[in-house]
């Protein structure tokens, strides 16, 4: 009897498909992924999901990329070399593909990622060719390693993710819980590549067992055999956001960070964005949000601490086609005067939009920043001190009133004569300047003796050893053109503004969107109020993951669900009945915007100050939340 309902059932929906078809909404590719969006297929259980191109036909992906918003489905296919293909979207009907309302998209292009800078080469030392390395679980062309372990993690997942780790005996045993997983690792036996892929928000709270100030912590046993290496994290498509936690590295080699939003991490003073703590090597950070940390208890914290901070022995990095948004002290480069000539550091392609400083702030390092966009910065920019050698290179500057600074020397000194450290030298060659923006730039040309910036005409002349900086005597060690350094093409001044800003931060730009009002925030050194409460407000509006959550009941078969809220449509008060302990309820836009909050174990939720409309209503537990669309009449 059981059998023959199921097949009067998919013959029922066999016969509807003649007239219908899974209709995709919105298609297009980003960099080595393609994406499609779709309305939900009447009767559907499930979707499948497969990619054809560059030689792969019918490729199926994992169930987990395939994820549910208030009116439509997302499927992401990631990992991908450059090239053209097709999505084909087949819904299920009790768990039988319905190929006859299958949909396939157009030609979707996926883009190259920018491999450059000196995370792409061992350990760099000067007059030592370079040797290339590949950091994360991916190959040069995007394609996963060989061997590579792949998870997924959601908010409601984070804690019972479960991964196999090689331990100290050389087994492979399960492990559950994306921190359990992390510290497996963290003793340096397993070398398997790895990626882990986020999807949707996750908040601080979702995690269990949070390093330090709020970190993922990739902190390896040692450095030399034990480091924790070859690790990916990554955000899937243009929603994935960290929020109220950052990253942390220490003993590590082979990190990649990627299309994540970073928003309020912990710590105020010395909680970054991404911390590299000590002895890290090879690690790339690139196209990620970064948004307002927690503020510190020093006066220059009141936006949080930095973004990007490296230090101490952490050399071959690489951050690029970043999104810095209004950020008070962005990044920190360097390492110990014993490290002189030993730390290599590569910023390419970074939007630093309306950040305030230290953009970069260099001690005793070797660093190379190309093509970067430096928009409306109004305290400094590049700060080089302690004898640290700088190559700025094809750069456009837009309203920057000090653009390049060498510690205690030229328009440095002027400003903040009672600094202490020594200075370096910073080498400029074909930056975009509009000097009727810059309150004060000094090149030797103006003062040979006393200046911002060494200008060049030339991208391979040397700086002479005669060259030195006013305090400390230091000289350029011209880095830049050794047989030690990577090999780069750089855009044209002219294109670097388009190329930023279509490429940088999460994939089409994230899906949080701002625009800055230039006539007031170009001149704001203080928060930015309004966007900082749109941070604060910011979620995903992410429904479930399909193979995490039941979006089935979620969605088609609502008296199915753990969850019950009525009326609904409701007008004002709507009433909760859950099997488990509430600890908030949430009412949220389409947009993912927070309304309403209400926190504690309360089973009513009064939203009649809201406009008529559609709506998200989550609600949190102590073991998960569970997210449903409200109607507002």
């Amino acid at each position: 009897m059981k059998n023959l309902l199921l097949t009067l059932i998919i013959l029922l929906f066999s016969t509807l498909s003649a007239f219908a078809q899974i209709t995709i909404t919105e298609s297009g590719g980003g960099l080595e992924t393609v994406y499609v969006k779709w309305t939900p297929f009447p009767g559907a259980t499930s979707y499948n999901v497969y990619y054809s191109g560059n030689g792969i036909v019918d490729r199926k992906i994992d169930t987990q990329l395939i994820r549910k918003y208030p009116t439509y489905y997302r499927a992401d296919v990631v990992g991908i070399a450059a090239g053209d293909y097709t999505v084909k979207v087949v819904p299920l009907m009790q768990g039988v593909e319905n190929l006859e309302a299958a949909t396939t998209s157009a030609s979707l292009t996926a883009k190259a990622h920018v491999r450059e800078g000196f995370a792409f080469v061992e350990r760099s030392v000067l007059g030592t060719a370079a040797k290339p390395f590949v950091p994360g679980g991916y190959n040069m062309d995007g394609t996963p390693k060989t061997g590579a372990q792949i998870i997924y993690i959601s908010a409601n997942n984070a804690n019972t993710v479960t991964a196999n780790v090689i331990n100290e005996r050389k087994v492979s045993v399960p492990v559950t819980g994306i921190m359990n997983i992390i510290n497996a690792k963290n003793k340096g036996y397993d070398k398997t590549p790895f990626i882990i892929r986020m999807l949707g928000t996750i908040k601080d709270s979702h995690i269990t067992g949070l390093v330090g100030t709020n970190y993922v912590a990739f902190i390896g046993a040692n450095t030399t055999d034990r480091l924790y290496e070859n690790t990916t994290f990554e955000g899937i498509g243009d929603d994935a956001t960290a929020y109220g936690f950052s990253f942390f590295t220490k003993r590590s080699r082979g990190i990649e960070i990627r299309n994540v939003g970073i928003m309020l991490w912990g710590g105020g003073k010395d909680g970054d964005g991404v911390s590299m703590e000590a002895d890290n090597f090879n690690i790339w950070v690139h196209n990620c949000d970064f948004f307002y940390g927690a503020p510190g208890g020093d006066s220059d914290q009141i936006k949080g601490d930095g973004c990007v901070d490296m230090k101490y022995n952490t050399t071959n990095i690489t951050i690029s086609y970043n999104h810095f948004w209004d950020s008070g002290k962005t990044t920190f480069a360097g390492g110990a005067e014993e490290e002189l000539n030993s730390v290599f550091f590569t910023y390419h392609h970074n939007w630093f939009d309306h950040t305030d400083s230290r953009n970069a702030r260099i001690c005793w390092g070797i660093v190379h920043m190309y093509n970067n966009y430096m928009d409306a910065n109004a305290t400094m920019d590049l700060l080089n001190t302690e004898a640290a050698s700088v190559f700025m290179e094809a750069n456009k500057f837009r309203k920057c009133p000090y653009p390049m600074m060498i510690n205690m020397q030229g328009t440095n000194y002027e400003k903040w004569p009672t600094g202490t450290q020594n200075g370096g030298v910073t080498k400029a060659y074909n930056n975009a300047i509009n000097m009727t923006e810059v309150t004060k730039l000094l090149y030797q040309t103006d003062r040979p003796t006393d200046f911002d910036a060494y200008l060049v005409s030339t991208r391979n002349e040397t700086i002479p050893a005669t060259v030195k900086s006013r305090k400390g005597a230091n000289i350029y060690n011209n880095f830049d053109v050794d047989v030690s350094m990577y090999a780069y093409i750089p855009h044209s001044t002219e294109d670097v503004v388009a190329n930023v800003v279509a490429n940088s931060g999460r994939m089409n730009g994230g899906d949080f969107k701002w625009t800055f009002n230039n006539a007031v925030d170009d001149n704001l050194t203080t928060v930015n109020a309004a966007l900082k409460t749109a941070v604060t407000n910011y979620l995903s509006s992410m429904v479930g993951v399909q193979g995490i959550d039941n979006l089935v009941s979620a969605v088609h078969n609502p008296s199915a669900i753990t969850l019950s809220v009525y009326p609904n449509p409701v007008t004002d008060i709507l009433k909760i009945d859950i099997d488990a302990k509430i600890a908030a309820v949430e009412m949220l836009d389409l947009n993912g915007k927070s309304l309403l909050l209400q926190k504690g174990n309360q089973n009513t939720f009064d939203i009649s100050s809201l406009e008529t409309g559609s709506y998200i209503l989550r609600v949190t537990t102590v073991k998960n939340t569970i997210n449903k669309l409200i109607i507002k009449k």
